[in-house]
């Protein structure tokens, strides 16, 4: 495994980032700031964490030599 984006939980959250992001944006014009905002982010979070948690996996042994 190369990378982040090999793994099957990657592609699964991206997919799923992408559809709520389409569906946030068809909501109600006076929530699509605030709560369509909040749902957009929580939705990208899930990718964004499986990406840092890959990442401190992989450089592990490099921020422990600092």
């Amino acid at each position: 495994m190369k990378s982040y984006s090999d793994l099957e939980i990657f592609s699964l959250s991206y997919n799923l980032a992408i559809g709520v992001h389409r569906l946030s944006l068809r909501i109600p014009k006076y929530e699509l700031f605030e709560e369509g905002s909040q749902i957009r982010r929580s939705a990208k979070g899930i990718t964004s964490a499986i990406v840092e948690g890959f990442g401190r996996r992989r450089y592990k042994a490099i921020s422990l030599n600092i």
